[in-house]
């Protein structure tokens, strides 16, 4: 089986639910943005794509009727490029790029891309009418259980503290900080953005602007996070209070795309192009669904043994994008793959390898796309500090994890 590799990848930035830069701009603009960015840098044609597969956690209404193709009309390629839409709720982004680049080995595609997106301001979170099976959530509710429920349930059966959550979530806002002033997130393609605002005789106007940074990066204050009241207070019974998860170390509900360019060998030789990394391996692995924030701690042992590393050897040449959906279920899967001491995540650290210029927390998670968004993150970052090996990893709603090795190229 032949090689796969990763040509370029584009995201754009990730901006606040509703309050955000993005909030109204529509999920196709923001996909086409990247596709048309990722393609520029790379300097291939579009004519050379074959498809594109698009990850989507709520894929309907304005994300819905196969996005996937859609967006390859509008970005401007021919008809031959085709498009699907690809859902595994927070790794839809990931698979998106996994079955991809599986399909450039298999020798099904030489010049394929992938990506993902959501606008979390136009889709809401669970979508517009969600409908559990009456008879199957009555037997097994925990499938349906909110995500802020299941990092409960693991900061109190794993004993992570609100002190250590907050702790993580600090220490995600202060790399990001200072990734920002020191223009690292070259990843970024700015948005051609807009919004519509009311106008008194009760038309509407639509102004136009761009953007080019993630809007939810702050300086974080410990003083004020600690204050915070548990976002799943009473989770506990007859305690009123026994929240730990709050708002403060929780991901940000983002809006956001994210594209990327996977090419064989042959077809980069072709257009005389170069690898940015190879794909070496992928895999999802199932946990409790009540718990689903451990995923990564299941995923991550699984694809060291599938591609014959250990956590050693990222210790000394890698580093990981661990999203972070939850400081709590961050904190648990660092430890339970060895990274347990805080000098792997914080800020400044000469041995930090989890992401090195902030997570979710920061940056924002918009749910589908966060698969390919943390990937064009990585990428960026194994370049810039010359790491041979990238690990991308997240939980997946409904008791999963994913992860995938990537190897820098020369």
């Amino acid at each position: 089986m032949r090689d796969a590799y990763i040509v370029e990848a584009t995201r754009t930035p990730g901006c606040k639910r509703n309050k955000g830069l993005l909030a109204q701009t529509r999920p196709e603009d923001l996909l086409v943005t990247t596709l048309q960015a990722t393609m520029e840098r790379a300097k291939v044609p579009k004519e050379a794509v074959e498809d594109f597969m698009c990850g989507c956690a709520f894929p309907e209404a304005e994300q819905g009727i196969n996005i996937g193709r859609i967006v390859m009309l509008m970005a401007g390629f021919p008809i031959t490029a085709c498009g699907a839409t690809v859902n595994r709720f927070c790794s839809s982004g990931l698979e998106a790029i996994a079955l991809q680049a599986l399909k450039v080995k298999a020798g099904l595609h030489d010049v394929t891309m992938a990506g993902g997106v959501e606008s979390m301001s136009i889709v809401p979170m669970g979508g517009n009418l969600p409908r559990p099976h009456p008879e199957w959530a009555k037997k097994d509710y925990t499938v349906y259980m909110s995500m802020g429920i299941t990092a409960e349930n693991v900061a109190r059966r794993y004993g992570i503290t609100r002190e250590e959550q907050d702790y993580f979530a600090i220490q995600s806002h202060l790399k990001a900080l200072d990734a920002q002033k020191k223009g690292l997130f070259t990843e970024i393609a700015p948005v051609d953005a807009y919004k519509f605002t009311a106008q008194p005789d009760g038309s509407y106007k639509k102004e136009n602007y761009k953007v080019d940074y993630d809007d939810g990066v702050q300086e974080p204050n410990a003083e004020k996070m600690a204050k915070l009241r548990g976002a799943f207070s009473g989770v506990i019974p007859n305690v009123a209070n026994s929240g730990s998860v709050t708002a403060a170390n929780s991901s940000q509900t983002t809006d956001g795309a994210a594209s990327n360019l996977i090419m064989s060998k042959e077809a980069m030789d072709k257009y005389g192009v170069k690898p940015k990394v190879k794909f070496l391996g992928y895999t999802v692995q199932g946990c409790k669904p009540d718990e689903m924030g451990i995923g990564p701690a299941v995923a991550i042992p699984a694809l060291f043994k599938q591609c014959g590393i250990s956590i050693e050897d990222m210790k000394k040449n890698g580093i990981f994008e661990l999203n972070e959906a939850f400081a709590v279920q961050s904190i648990y899967s660092a430890k339970a793959i060895g990274l347990g001491d805080k000098k792997y995540f914080e800020a400044g650290s000469p041995d930090c390898i989890i992401n090195v210029t902030g997570g979710a927390i920061a940056l924002g998670h918009p749910l589908g796309c966060t698969g390919s968004k943390i990937f064009a993150t990585l990428v960026n970052n194994m370049q810039r500090m010359g790491k041979k090996y990238g690990v991308e990893s997240m939980c997946i709603g409904g008791g999963m994890g994913a992860a995938a090795l990537f190897e820098l190229c020369d």
